[in-house]
């Protein structure tokens, strides 16, 4: 592919598929540039494997037979299959994996956005440690600032020598051979006790709060209804720990775990099984795009902790999303509670959607917020 055709491809892109005028941002960056300069021409033979392509950048520019995306993010996967549309490419030119799925074995080709977390680029490296080969070409890029010592560490300790390219519109490349280097066995999955409880938590590679609890979710532990016979949703779920504490806390209750990422809603699955066995017919896992698909009205209570961040942006569209789609799916007096930190200012969004909103409690940090749907 010629670098003009890569341009006009690329102007074609979007960055959220739910937000096609609303959003300026460009849905891809220098590093997917400057990785498709360098990774030579078409490769025959075995499989491309392309891991956290954002939003579809480089699986448009590679799209073609036996070429895979491998991605923890649910909405990621959506944003490339309409780029692969908008583009006039098959969507059977690219097949999309979740992070947890097998990897096609002996690729010709790799293709790595380097990930934010550093656990994810271990786990990802670490699966494919058992697939590739040292005839497979194993490209990463990413910015210049987020590549370090450590980054390229764990490269050459995974997979084989490792090198760097210079810096080019402040990205950079990572070279990797796979050598087969001694590796000892670790776990990707971290565990730890949560505190007050008898639970053992466990966080696949992506899940936020990986090493711990978190002083937010804390905070929200201590502040969630109770004694609710009816639906409940733990939104943005992560490990699932609000979950957890809503099961125990509403034994009639059915909570739903969803999220975006697939590590999270394995990793809640994973948490309910492990430490509430017998609540496991009360409970409904689903990566999702935050509540699409379910019915309106018929929610008894939302519960989520929203972020702010969309990759390197910080947006306030995905708690908006989070609290139209709530309204929407709440039961006239199902309520939204929601905990986040003071300076997001969530106590007019949530008041000028709901028409209510009181504060359930407050430290120097956080604040807990309380919604209901009204006639």
């Amino acid at each position: 592919m010629s670098q003009l055709e890569l341009s006009n491809r690329m102007l074609t892109l979007h960055r959220f598929p739910q937000m096609r005028e609303e959003s300026p941002l460009q849905a891809w960056d220098s590093a997917d540039e400057y990785l498709l300069k360098h990774i030579g021409d078409e490769v025959t033979g075995g499989p491309t494997l392309i891991f956290n392509d954002t939003f579809g950048a480089l699986a448009c520019a590679v799209a073609g037979e036996g070429v895979y995306s491998i991605s923890d993010s649910w909405l990621n996967q959506q944003a490339t299959r309409q780029n692969l549309a908008l583009n006039e490419l098959d969507e059977c030119d690219v097949q999309l994996l979740d992070s947890l799925a097998p990897l096609p074995a002996a690729p010709t080709r790799v293709l790595i956005k380097v990930p934010k977390t550093l656990a994810l680029l271990e786990q990802q490296l670490r699966a494919l440690r058992k697939v590739v080969t040292p005839q497979t070409q194993i490209i990463a890029a990413g910015k210049a600032k987020d590549i370090h010592t450590s980054t390229l560490q764990l490269f050459e300790k995974i997979l084989g020598p490792t090198t760097t390219s210079l810096a080019w519109k402040k990205a950079r490349l990572i070279y990797t051979t796979f050598s087969a280097p001694k590796l000892a066995d670790s776990d990707v999955i971290a565990t730890w006790p949560l505190d007050g409880t008898d639970y053992l938590i466990h966080n696949h590679a992506n899940v936020f709060a990986r090493g711990g609890l978190d002083i937010g979710a804390r905070f929200f532990m201590e502040n969630l209804p109770e004694d609710i016979d009816g639906e409940i949703v733990d939104l943005g779920c992560g490990n699932g720990v609000i979950g957890l504490t809503a099961l125990r806390q509403n034994p009639l209750a059915q909570v739903h775990f969803v999220d975006e990422s697939y590590m999270a809603v394995a990793s809640s699955r994973l948490n309910v099984e492990s430490n509430c066995p017998d609540d496991l017919a009360r409970c409904e896992f689903r990566v999702n795009n935050v509540l699409a698909g379910y019915p309106s009205d018929r929610l008894h209570a939302v519960l989520c902790n929203p972020p702010f961040h969309q990759q390197n942006a910080v947006t306030d569209h995905i708690a908006w999303q989070m609290f139209r789609d709530a309204r929407r799916c709440l039961q006239y007096g199902g309520e939204l509670r929601i905990v986040g930190n003071r300076h997001l200012d969530y106590y007019h969004k949530m008041k000028k959607l709901f028409g209510n909103c009181t504060t359930v409690a407050t430290n120097q940090k956080f604040v807990i917020l309380r919604s209901v749907k009204m006639r």
